[in-house]
């Protein structure tokens, strides 16, 4: 029996970890656990803690659909970026920027910036409303940081290993993620909870759904390239995604809103999955202190 919970184990650990790290995971765990050097982060900050866990599935879906909302934004994803051909490249390349930054060393943290901050000046155009955009745009930046701080500690907060973040350790979080998005060139991200619900309602005069945003939001939710074994899966961390989201946000995408369901069989069936990727890509109790720790982020 106990050969047959870590095989399972072993099974599920690996296809996550090769869709989330890519061929190069554990060279990319070596590069930024094992290296030497001081860290942007301390152990014991909250930024850790949150971007460690496995509620980071839930919390990167979710951050893509509100992000979709700002028609620059989802232009600039539309016209350069090659999700639909390479979903899981991309996801590859946040999770090690993500990574990389919290955990890795400074150096590596720097070089992870600094690429980034390249890619964005390649992504500008014009959008199908006639405005020009600009990844690098702090405006358009400072949004993109937003709904990535809010979903991932929302995602956190529900489906997170142990007790939820306290208020303080919520401000903290939402203050280590501002050094990184000073770095990558946001202007005034928040530092506190009220701060960031303050930008989230700043910024919604400019958001709606548009075309490319309700494609995306299908693409993402019902069609993304995955083996048959892995659809029902992903449909609960789609639908714990969609759970999340703010009620304001789902007629402009189209999404369902059914809260009693939400609350109850979704709530169920996301804790389920999120546990079942937590368990699955930690060390099995055997190994348990003989190799790297094994982050889900990584």
């Amino acid at each position: 029996m106990i050969r047959g919970s870590d095989d399972a184990r072993a099974w599920l650990g690996g296809h996550v970890l090769q869709r989330v790290a890519g061929p190069d995971g554990p060279r990319r765990r070596e590069q930024i656990f094992e290296a030497a050097g001081e860290r942007w982060f301390a152990e014991d900050r909250p930024i850790r803690r949150v971007h460690a866990d496995a509620a980071m599935f839930v919390g990167g879906l979710r951050a893509l659909l509100l992000q979709s909302l700002h028609p620059l934004a989802m232009a600039g994803v539309a016209g350069h970026s090659d999700f639909r051909r390479d979903p899981w490249g991309r996801l590859q390349r946040t999770s090690f920027f993500l990574a990389a930054t919290t955990f890795g060393p400074a150096k590596e943290a720097e070089r992870a910036v600094a690429r980034v901050r390249g890619v964005h000046r390649q992504v500008r155009g014009v959008a199908p409303d006639g405005r020009p955009y600009a990844a690098g745009d702090p405006h358009l930046l400072r949004w993109v940081h937003v709904a990535e701080v809010d979903s991932f500690l929302a995602a956190f907060q529900r489906y997170g290993g142990g007790e939820p973040l306290d208020a303080d350790d919520r401000d903290a979080y939402i203050a280590d993620a501002a050094v990184v998005a000073e770095k990558l060139g946001v202007i005034d991200p928040p530092r506190t909870e009220v701060a960031l619900a303050e930008a989230l309602h700043t910024y919604r005069p400019e958001l709606a759904g548009t075309a490319e945003a309700r494609a995306a939001a299908r693409y993402l939710l019902l069609w993304a390239p995955l083996p048959l074994v892995a659809r029902p899966p992903y449909g609960a961390l789609a639908s714990a995604a969609v759970g999340l989201m703010p009620a304001w946000t789902r007629w402009p995408l189209r999404l369902p809103y059914l809260p009693a369901a939400e609350a109850t069989v979704g709530r169920l069936a996301g804790h389920g999955i999120v546990s079942a990727i937590r368990w699955a890509t930690r060390p099995a109790p055997a190994a348990s202190g003989t190799g790297p720790d094994r982050r889900e982020t990584s």
